[in-house]
């Protein structure tokens, strides 16, 4: 896969799964526009620059219409279009329904999911323009199964396989793929924080016995957005160890 040329934006790319997605991409030769926010990701800009990558950091919520309009319009004048854009995104606040606030529910389905339809609705101008585009969102396996304690989470993720579907029937005569990834219990900074005995618990019901990799998923988006993918739409890949089958 050669990314030479071509633009990349990946959203909530500071850390975790999208930065390892984002230096993917880069690795691979891309111009990759990053995302934050806060100031950290101009951390991971500079911690890019200096490997040699082409990379510009984006500070803002994008789940603000405005925001999103922004790092589209910032790609454009950077790097003179975006030819793929990676929805990653994403936050949680967990907790049992009965105790779940309404500001828990918004902040998650804003972030995770009004997002993914803003920069989306911004971006397919210029791919119909072009008649050629690649859209991959990080879902979870969390929307597919459930999780007690992430109605939130759960309902956002699940609204984006719903998403993805739609769009896939509506652009794919245009030239452009819209895929989800759905990740299972993988290293991250998220799940360093859960206890041990949940740790444990999630990684016996792995049928490999292990929790996934950022890397191994970023893998699986950089192929998504490649040109062997292009008979590839609609579709959500689980990278999960076989947690669902």
């Amino acid at each position: 896969m050669d990314y030479t040329g071509k633009t990349v934006i990946v959203t909530g790319s500071a850390r975790g799964l999208g930065k390892a997605i984002a230096e993917k991409f880069a690795e691979l030769g891309a111009n990759v526009i990053i995302n934050g926010t806060s100031e950290t990701v101009l951390i991971t800009e500079k911690e890019f620059l200096d490997k040699g990558y082409k990379v510009k950091a984006f500070i803002g919520d994008i789940s603000l219409p405005e925001n999103a309009q922004m790092i589209v319009k910032t790609a454009v004048e950077t790097f003179g279009t975006v030819d793929v854009l990676v929805n990653n995104a994403g936050i949680v606040r967990d907790k049992l329904l009965m105790k779940m606030g309404i500001e828990d529910w918004d902040d998650v389905l804003n972030i995770n999911l009004k997002s993914v339809f803003l920069c989306t609705k911004e971006v397919i101008r210029l791919m119909m323009k072009k008649r050629q585009g690649r859209i991959i969102n990080i879902s979870s396996i969390i929307g597919v199964m459930g999780n007690a304690g992430q109605a939130n989470y759960a309902a956002s993720k699940a609204g984006i396989i719903g998403f993805t579907k739609s769009t896939a029937k509506e652009l794919g005569s245009r030239g452009i793929t819209c895929n989800a990834v759905a990740p299972g219990f993988i290293e991250s900074d998220m799940s360093q924080q859960l206890p041990d005995d949940i740790k444990e618990n999630y990684i016996a019901n792995v049928p490999l016995r292990r929790a996934g990799t950022p890397s191994e998923v970023a893998g699986v988006v950089c192929f998504l957005a490649s040109e062997d993918a292009e008979y590839i739409t609609g579709q959500v890949i689980h990278v999960d160890g076989g947690l669902v089958m």
